[in-house]
């Protein structure tokens, strides 16, 4: 814990520093704002509800409900024009619109990349997926959720005010430098963690968790996990300023803030989600959860979570804050500033319970650089601030004495979150099947690495079913048909093209919403895969990823087109039959020829279940279009050592042969000027040196 005297000075010692730079905001906005005044008691800070009586937060149920009113419907006609091209009169629908959501996996880097492609891939800003006919649906959605990778998709999207992914990824020259990939998320100043540049990198993250230790809250290493993450993806740092404190590299850039950006404000972005695990207070797991641990959710209205045995949700302004029975100590013992976007998303991937071995100081399955380096900086944390569990993302409880028969960490002073993953969902299914939310449509970016070539074989989806069939009945949506195991999803091919869930419900309105499921998969034309790369991979040079993001949005584009290796012309107008398809059921309008045509092409039919061998000549095994330069040379060298050298030799004799002939072709010709006393022209140019030699001027 860090000594009172030592705070003051500390936080002195800041103020003084500020005043000398003229810096308006700096890395230490990361900490929390305590003693602050707390909402009045006519509102209050906690929500308790049972599965029964669900509801969404008021401003969050506005918020939809205005976008799907004002924006969406001219969105759709932006989209799909009079709907005539897929068998349609849109006036028809008179307005109803399904409500859609997007959800991006986990996965890191990978995941992060992989949702960017395919955003990119539904974006009408793109102009290749605008003319493909899949751009437009991310402008009809209502919800964007991501976890883990996802989530560092989902809050940077957020953080700066949703600008296209060539601005974001790749920045515009301007207010947006891009993701900085290419630098490594644990040690960007090089391999050697005690060099110069590291050593400030360090240092600016350190003082950043030094000042929220200092507000009194407890920290983890998932508090300079979250603080990497914010130089990464946030905006504030660039290439100029990553190894100073001339900026805050994302520091006090808050989650609950999202309601200020001016496109929030005018309703013309989804509404943001990201999700979160929790681990029994007390328990210490290093193992998978679980599925009945509790999942939150952080929104910018709220912290809590739908789950039966919760069923809350805490103010995300003054989320930080301890409570006992939704009621602060005083009047004035209220946080602020505890929801840092950056600490939003290294909570959702805080996976450090279970790789991190303290017996032998290491972190697992991180490149041994990247694990030393992130356990150094564990080390100089714990050396000058207090820590409560260091494997978890320390959150003051907010539903303390909540449902103390139902909800397991009632009677705890806090919350350990960890990854969003850590029950097998990967894919954040399950806050977009959340009864009062009432998606009609989901649409799934899987960018899981289930297999040993790194691709998705739906145990996310089967793990998410499982939890709803067997925990969640009476809270969310029912999961639709889908292959009953790993083994079908790999025989029947829908983790390598795009797939419908859930075409035909029984029921009125539909028991289950239409899943459009896109799982990362090998390229549709047979090309050599870039983007199945490793959940730990924490460093892509801008080569590979430009590569991963085209290869992904151009599968985006194409869908499938049965038995062969080329792209469906139609895909684009297929996904907007799935958009629409339950708002028809709704206005009572028959499915048109052409998308039913389509839905027999992308629909999963469990009683007739399509095969793998539809997709032939897929690339399963990774191809990375930079392994490193210098390895490259030198496996290039290893191929072709005989014909280089010999072509070498072949060079060398030439360029002599060549200089042995010039030489002497010079010394020839100096001889013939020597003895010849005219020129070709018939001069003298003996005549002409008299002429033209020292104190003599040409005219």
């Amino acid at each position: 814990m860090v000594h009172p005297r030592r705070r003051a000075v500390f936080v002195s010692l800041f103020a003084i520093f500020a005043r000398a730079n003229g810096v308006g905001t700096a890395v230490t906005d990361y900490a929390p704002a305590t003693n602050q005044p707390c909402p009045l008691s006519s509102e209050p800070l906690i929500r308790v509800f049972t599965p029964a009586n669900q509801s969404l937060n008021a401003a969050e149920d506005a918020y939809v409900r205005t976008r799907l009113a004002n924006v969406i419907p001219a969105a759709y006609t932006d989209w799909v024009g009079d709907g005539s091209a897929i068998g349609y009169n849109l006036s028809n629908f008179r307005g109803n619109f399904s409500r859609i959501g997007i959800t991006v996996s986990g996965g890191g880097y990978r995941a992060a990349q992989y949702g960017a492609g395919v955003v990119a891939g539904l974006d009408a800003r793109n102009d290749s997926s605008k003319a493909a006919g899949t751009g437009g649906l991310l402008q009809v959605s209502s919800y964007f959720i991501g976890l883990s990778g996802g989530s560092w998709l989902t809050g940077s999207l957020f953080a700066n005010d949703w600008p296209t992914m060539e601005e974001l990824i790749f920045g515009n020259g301007a207010d947006l430098s891009g993701w900085l990939l290419d630098l490594d998320l644990a040690i960007p100043g090089g391999v050697d963690v005690f060099n110069v540049m590291n050593q400030y990198f360090y240092g600016s993250i350190i003082w950043s968790v030094m000042a929220k230790a200092a507000a009194g809250i407890d920290t983890s290493l998932t508090d300079p996990w979250a603080r990497m993450i914010s130089y990464h993806f946030l905006n504030q740092t660039d290439r100029n300023n990553f190894f100073t404190n001339s900026s805050a590299h994302g520091a006090g850039q808050l989650w609950s803030q999202i309601l200020l950006n001016p496109l929030f404000q005018q309703h013309m972005v989804p509404f943001p989600v990201i999700q979160a695990d929790s681990r029994p207070v007390g328990s210490n797991l290093t193992t998978l959860l679980s599925p009945d641990s509790i999942v939150y959710e952080m929104t910018p209205m709220e912290f809590g979570s739908w789950d039966p045995n919760l069923s809350a949700m805490m103010n995300m302004t003054y989320v930080g804050t301890h409570l006992n029975n939704g009621v602060p100590p005083n009047e004035t013992a209220c946080v602020t500033g505890f929801d840092q976007t950056g600490f939003m998303m290294g909570t959702s991937a805080s996976l450090f319970n279970q790789i991190l071995d303290r017996a032998h100081n290491t972190l697992q399955n991180f490149d041994s650089s990247d694990g030393n380096a992130l356990f150094y900086v564990l080390q100089r944390q714990l050396t000058e601030v207090r820590s409560r569990a260091d494997d978890v993302a320390n959150w003051p409880n907010p539903f303390q004495g909540i449902k103390p028969t139902t909800f397991e960490d009632s009677s705890s002073d806090y919350l350990e979150l960890i990854d969003g993953s850590s029950n097998g969902e990967n894919v954040p299914f399950g806050q977009l099947f959340v009864k009062a939310r009432a998606l009609d449509v989901i649409v799934c970016a899987d960018g899981s690495a289930d297999d040993n070539n790194n691709w998705p074989n739906g145990t996310s989806p089967l793990a998410s079913q499982d939890r709803i069939k067997k925990l969640l009945q009476s809270s969310h949506q029912q999961f639709p048909p889908i292959p009953g195991n790993e083994a079908q999803f790999i025989s029947t091919g829908v983790r390598q093209r795009p797939t419908f869930f859930g075409c035909d419900p029984q029921q009125s309105p539909a028991e289950y919403p239409l899943v459009v499921y896109l799982p990362n998969s090998p390229p549709f034309n047979g090309k050599d895969p870039v983007s199945n790369t490793g959940t730990f991979q924490i460093q892509y040079d801008l080569l590979h990823t430009r590569q991963f993001i085209d290869q992904v949005h151009a599968n985006v584009l194409a869908g499938f087109k049965p038995n062969t290796t080329e792209a469906d012309p139609s895909f684009g107008k297929c996904l907007q039959c799935a958009a629409l398809d339950r708002a028809r059921r709704t206005v009572n309008i028959t499915r048109s020829t052409f998308c039913q045509t389509c839905f027999d092409q992308y629909c999963f039919d469990p009683n007739n279940p399509p095969s793998a061998s539809e997709l032939p000549g897929r690339r399963l095994v990774l191809v990375n279009p930079s392994p490193g330069r210098l390895a490259q040379l030198s496996s290039f060298f290893s191929r072709e050592k005989v014909p280089i050298i010999l072509g070498f030799i072949g060079a060398a004799l030439f360029i002599a042969g060549l200089t042995l002939f010039l030489v002497w072709r010079k010394r020839r010709l100096q001889r013939q000027q020597m003895y010849d006393p005219y020129d070709n022209n018939g001069a003298s140019i003996a005549s002409e040196r008299r002429n033209t030699g020292p104190g003599h001027e040409q005219m």
